[in-house]
């Protein structure tokens, strides 16, 4: 197939982002490779963000992307590697080959997170506070944008709902709650509500045994409040929804403390079915199957899995297949490989860096605007608010916010701006990971919109605007005025939303 667009300049081509040598390649050590890499791939992204995702479109061979980014071979692979890994793009090898721009999934991410946020002790107050800040604003919007195809969908989702009343065990009926995420047209609600109900999820699936009577009980209940909720949505009064929604949630709340046990969500494999995702490549199920597994056992940080001959019977994969997933793995810092005597896959401490930034190029690649972000950043900032202004006493919330004020001018580290580091610490220091976790999806994205070729980052004078603004929020905190601190801090994302490109 004959390809037009190898030629096209992408951001930064005339620029190397590495001193080379003689022969035009830079020689690099294996940690200052893998850097490399993975400076290379988020260019690669940031490029396929600039074109405006164009699904299907060939970057260019091999050979031509070496040229392009002035890498070598090894380095390339790798940070192709990456891109793949984040469902951005993957290698077509052959005639006519190259990297093709793909359109990203995001449910084997969502999996990822959901069983983070399991591991790092998530609680039922934590979960249920970010659905209270997110779901009945999904609510609201999709009152204000329903359309006839949306009330056919809402209404035949009651009636599944009620056809599925006598099924045996729990159904903790989240069909509806990812509709009116979906309906409210906001690409970053419909992912962050999806996390929400998944993770609800794994607590239902670890609660205490429920008789059929109580079970069937507990899903008449839902489908009431659900029933008065489509009603409101559909008569366009989103004050009614909002209320109908919160009630419901307080609900699931409430039924949630009543039936959890002693041990966590994750002790049982209450994800299995999403394993890999719809049409995943075989690397990617067998890396899911691993990752659920450790899950399942409690997570035994340092427990060998298995040498790579004991994995290639146990999962019955070839060599090259095992390699990719424990790749995956890898990756996300779930496991890694340690090669020699006594070595084995090993079960490491996760982190979530891979599926936030999957996640970030996902509501890209969904078109999510500049609004959309500044509705869920409102949402998650004035809820981190409130938690951080009733600990305004404790020391860490001043000393934590000064020194991120100091920062205020820097960059960090690519792609992180120091302006960034008030509001993650903002989040981190209201004790709830999911809003961390949200807010730092939503700060990725951010980053990469706002500092383009054609749009270079805000200079020293902005910076010295932010830091004015945000020490302005930080008196509002440490004055427990959590009303002017809250309105600062819209006005504040208000601003923001202007450097959005």
């Amino acid at each position: 197939m004959a390809r037009t667009d190898v030629n096209v300049p992408f951001a930064g081509e005339e620029e190397p982002a590495v001193a080379r040598g003689s022969a035009g390649r830079q020689h690099t050590d294996g940690a200052s490779a893998g850097k490399l890499a993975a400076q290379v791939a988020r260019r690669i992204e940031d490029d396929i963000i600039r074109l405006g995702w164009p699904v299907g479109r060939n970057l260019g061979s091999e050979a031509e992307l070496r040229d392009r980014y002035q890498v070598s071979r090894s380095v390339l692979r790798e940070a192709v590697r990456l891109v793949e890994h984040h469902q951005v793009a993957r290698m077509r090898r052959g005639p006519g080959g190259g990297l093709l721009v793909t359109a990203p999934d995001a449910a084997p991410a969502s999996h990822a997170m959901v069983i983070y946020l399991d591991y790092v002790g998530t609680s039922i107050e934590d979960l249920m506070h970010a659905r209270l800040l997110l779901e009945p604003l999904a609510a609201s919007l999709a009152t204000e944008r329903l359309t006839e195809d949306g009330i056919d969908r809402l209404r035949r989702t009651l009636h599944e709902e009620e056809q599925r009343r006598d099924e045996p065990g729990i159904w903790s009926q989240n069909t509806m709650h990812v509709l009116l995420g979906e309906l409210s047209g906001n690409p970053a609600l419909r992912l962050f509500i999806d996390v929400l109900t998944r993770l609800t999820t794994r607590y239902a699936h670890h609660s205490r045994r429920t008789s059929k009577a109580e079970a069937t009980r507990a899903k008449q209940d839902s489908q009431h409040e659900h029933a008065h909720l489509v009603d409101a949505v559909i008569a366009g009064d989103g004050g009614l929804a909002q209320a109908h929604l919160t009630g419901h949630l307080h609900q699931i709340a409430a039924w949630l403390h009543e039936h959890r046990t002693a041990e966590g969500p994750g002790s049982e494999q209450a994800e299995t079915r999403l394993v890999g995702g719809p049409g995943a490549k075989l690397a990617e199920t067998i890396a899911a199957r691993i990752h659920d597994e450790i899950a399942a056992d409690g997570w035994q940080v340092g427990r060998v899995l298995g040498s790579e001959t004991a994995l290639l019977i146990r999962y019955g994969v070839s060599r090259a297949v095992l390699r990719e997933a424990v790749r995956l793995l890898e990756y996300h810092q779930v496991a890694r490989m340690r090669r020699g005597p006594g070595g084995g896959l090993i079960v490491t401490a996760p982190e979530p860096d891979a599926s936030i930034d999957t996640m970030a190029l996902y509501l890209d690649h969904q078109a999510v605007t500049a609004e959309d972000l500044r509705v869920v950043r409102d949402a998650v900032e004035l809820g981190t608010l409130q938690r951080v202004t009733a600990r305004r006493h404790d020391p860490e919330v001043a000393t934590r916010l000064r020194t991120a004020l100091d920062h205020t001018a820097e960059q960090l580290e690519p792609g992180r701006p120091g302006a960034d580091l008030f509001h993650t610490e903002l989040a981190d220091l209201s004790g709830n990971p999911v809003l961390v976790m949200f807010l730092r999806i939503l700060t990725e994205l951010w980053a990469r919109h706002t500092a383009t070729q054609e749009h270079p980052p805000p200079g020293l004078e902005a910076a010295v605007e932010v830091e004015r603004i945000h020490q302005r929020i930080l008196e509002a905190i440490l004055d427990g005025d959590q009303s002017m601190a809250q309105y600062r801090m819209r006005r504040h994302l208000e601003a923001l939303t202007t450097w959005y490109h």
